[in-house]
Order: structure tokens, then C-alpha cells, then sequence
């Protein structure tokens, strides 16, 4: 397709796309933020499978004006991190729910709901709220989040000033099979202060979600979600962060089911000495099965450290993908930054697409990236079944084994606990 036709065939998705929404209502400077964003949008283009950073996956279901129906799906199961002290935050296809949420007072933190916060004239969210997304255009084009940002109907922004007892809980319920939800958060983490987000539901049949997370000096945030369960749903989340001087971000991400997800992680380490580790674990079935995950780290300071650590388990056509890339810029000395990318190919169907990608510019680094594929070790196989293991519980044995790597970047063992629970239940209920 010629550059040009390329270029008019995005336009006219766009056109189409944007044809059916208005910008949500707003003033000042979260007014001027929104049509900023419009205006990105307007000029890149929604994505196209022909875009470098997306030729590995069709964003046409993300992109298309009316949504692709998605049945609601039930497992029976208590919804993960169910047995957690927490403050509950619910959405219902997108929008918030103050009945079914807990009380959004706790000592340390302040919350609040993003269209209250966007209707100030003063406000610390002004510094966030589509800033951090806007520097992510840097070096690649990301349309989608700036779809979002223009768009966002709901969401939170979250100011952490301390250590809060129990962590906060963004739980989505999906219960129309057409929803369309664009939901968008903001977190300051101040100097010193330290907060766990957890994340957990399918939210809507088509799911468009930001988080821009600014961390001051010394601050940690930790982010634990868990994607999933309703088969047919399409999703594409953004991760936007900039951390400060020995600040800490740590994130996991578990995903199963689904039709189309795609996450994609961009952050920035500006000050020296901190630390930024991104990573997940999805567990795919059938040829519908596309999951992408897409990290750019950027080390623009001495003595920071990175890890990106992903581990992908697909059967029956289901395919996994990675894009990830460290930049280091000259002056980012004494870098340590790590990439691995691995799936578990349960049979010759799925697939596996990585591009793993380091840009240095300094010359004191210390940096590596790797990815492979492979399938279930048959001498591992042949040992357990040797010792009266069966054969589908030594595979669901391997499985979990081959995720561990990644399930060993949450510090928090309840809540690392919780997810490999999930992940084993998902792989009895489908057997091998």
C-alpha cells in the first residue's frame, strides 16, 4: 500500500471514528488538554496494521465506530484479590459507582473522580492529565492514547501523601454486551509516599484505559492487575510514568481471555537512582487469542535500573506479542537495563512475535534483551508422569513453573498468591 493511500485510509477510519463522539464537556485548561489531544490524534491517525508498531496485530476492532459485541462471561469464581483488605473503586461498563464503592477517604491519599478534578482551575492534576501521555509521541506514535485523553469520560485521580493502610482497588464489571467504556487516571505520588493500585475485571466489550503516574523523589508506586475473563472483549490500556530521584515503579500485568488486548508501558526515568520494573504473564487459547504487549523505557539519568520481564503461554492458534525497547540517552551512565520476552508454545499453532530493541547513547551500561520460544520440556514431562504425576497436571506443573520468573517481580506475596491461584484454576478448567 502506498504511503499515500496509507495516509487517506487512516484518515477516513479516523474521520469515522471520532464522527460519532463529542469531547466531553469542559473549561479552561482541561479543555485546552482535551483538544490538544484531539489535535494528535487528528494528525497522526488512528492506527493501522500497516504502522511499524502494529504489523504484528489488526487494531481495526479498537478503531471501528461501534464496538464488536462481547457476551458477558461467568466462571463461578470469586473475583480475584476478593479476600484483600482494600478501598474498593468501581466501574460499571465505564462508569463509576458510589453505591457498590467503599468510602474514597483514607489516611495518606486523596481521591477523587476525574471529571470533579478536571472542572478546577487549581489543581495538581493539571500537571499530569495528558502531559506524560503527550511525551510518549517522542519517538513513537501511540494514537490511541491520545484518543483517550481527548475522550476519557470517568476515571481517578489519586494523590498520595503517605503510606496508606490497605491499597486502592479499581474493580471493572462488564455488564453490556455493547459498551464502549474510556476511562482515564492520574496518580501524584509525593516525595517519600508509597501506594499499591490493583486492578481487576473485563470493564466493558471494548475497553480504552489510561494511567499517567507521576512519582516524585524517593516515592514508590506498585501496580497489580489482573485482565480477563470475558472471551470475546477487546481492550487497549496505556501506562505513562516519570519517575524522580530513587523513586520506585514496579507493575504486573496477568491477562486470559479475551479477543484483542494490547498494553502498552512508557516510562521515563529522570532522576537518578531509580528504579522501573514492568512485568506480566498472559495465558491465551484459540486462533482469536492476540495479545500485545508494548514497553519503551527511556534512562535519561545516572544509575537507574530497569527490567522488563514478560512470559506468554498460548495453544490452538492463540498468538502472543512483544515490542519492547530501552533507550538510553548520553549522560544516563551506569545503566542496568534488562528485557526478556519467553513463550510456552502448547502446540504447533500459536505463535510467538517479539521485536526486543536497545538504543544506547552512553557508554558505561550495562544492558541485555532476549526472547525465546519453546515448548513444554519433554524430559520434565516424561520425569513427573514417571512418578505417577498425570499428564495434565504435569503440564499445568511446567506451566506455572515457566510464569514463575514473572510472578516473582511482585513483591507483595498475598497478592502474587492471588494471581498464580487464578492462572492455576484457568489451566484446570481447560484441562491439557
Amino acid at each position: 500500500m502506498a504511503r499515500a493511500a496509507l495516509r487517506q485510509q487512516k484518515m477516513d477510519t479516523t474521520e469515522a471514528r471520532l464522527s460519532t463522539l463529542s469531547l466531553p464537556a469542559a473549561t479552561g485548561w482541561a479543555e485546552a488538554a482535551r483538544n490538544e489531544a484531539l489535535a494528535r490524534v487528528q494528525e497522526m491517525g488512528l492506527p493501522h496494521r500497516r504502522d511499524e508498531y502494529w504489523r504484528f496485530a489488526d487494531p481495526s476492532s479498537l478503531t471501528v465506530a461501534e464496538p464488536p459485541r462481547a457476551a458477558l462471561f461467568d466462571t463461578g469464581e470469586a473475583p480475584i484479590f476478593s479476600d484483600i483488605d482494600r478501598l474498593r473503586i468501581v466501574f460499571v461498563d465505564g462508569v463509576f459507582d458510589p453505591e457498590a464503592s467503599d468510602d474514597l477517604a483514607l489516611e495518606g491519599i486523596e481521591i477523587e473522580r476525574l471529571t470533579d478534578a478536571l472542572g478546577k482551575d487549581i489543581h495538581w492534576v493539571r500537571d499530569v492529565y495528558g502531559v506524560l501521555e503527550a511525551r510518549s509521541h517522542e519517538k513513537v506514535h501511540r494514537p490511541l492514547a491520545a484518543f483517550n485523553t481527548a475522550f476519557a469520560t470517568d476515571g481517578v485521580v489519586i494523590r498520595v501523601t503517605g503510606k496508606p493502610s490497605k491499597p486502592v482497588s479499581l474493580v471493572y464489571l462488564h455488564q453490556s454486551e455493547t459498551s464502549d467504556a474510556i476511562l482515564h487516571h492520574c496518580v501524584r505520588v509525593e516525595e517519600g509516599a508509597e501506594l499499591t493500585l490493583l486492578e481487576n475485571g473485563p470493564a466493558a466489550a471494548r475497553f480504552s484505559k489510561g494511567l499517567e503516574v507521576d512519582i516524585a523523589d524517593t516515592g514508590a508506586f506498585h501496580l497489580i492487575r489482573s485482565q480477563g475473563r470475558d472471551h470475546e472483549r477487546r481492550a487497549a490500556t496505556g501506562i505513562f510514568a516519570r519517575l524522580g530521584r530513587e523513586s520506585v515503579f514496579k507493575a504486573f500485568t496477568l491477562t486470559v481471555n479475551g479477543v484483542l488486548t494490547r498494553n502498552e508501558c512508557v516510562i521515563e526515568l529522570t532522576g537518578d537512582d531509580a528504579t522501573a520494573h514492568v512485568a506480566g504473564a498472559c495465558l491465551g487459547d484459540g486462533k482469536d487469542f492476540v495479545h500485545d504487549d508494548t514497553v519503551f523505557v527511556t534512562h535519561d539519568a545516572q544509575r537507574c535500573e530497569s527490567r522488563q520481564v514478560f512470559k506468554k503461554v498460548l495453544r490452538n492458534g492463540a498468538t502472543g506479542i512483544f515490542q519492547g525497547k530501552i533507550l538510553v540517552k548520553s549522560g544516563a551512565q551506569k545503566t542496568d537495563g534488562y528485557q526478556i520476552s519467553q513463550s510456552l508454545l502448547l502446540d504447533e499453532d500459536a505463535q510467538f512475535l517479539a521485536k526486543p530493541e536497545l538504543e544506547i547513547y552512553a557508554d558505561d551500561v550495562a544492558c541485555s534483551h532476549g526472547s525465546t520460544s519453546g515448548a513444554i520440556d519433554a524430559e520434565a514431562m516424561f520425569y513427573l508422569q514417571s512418578r505417577g504425576v498425570p499428564a495434565a497436571e504435569a503440564a499445568n506443573l511446567l506451566t506455572l513453573a515457566f510464569v514463575a520468573e514473572a510472578l516473582e517481580e511482585i513483591e507483595n506475596e498475598t497478592y502474587a498468591e492471588a494471581l498464580r491461584a487464578r492462572l492455576a484454576s484457568w489451566l484446570e478448567r481447560r484441562g491439557h
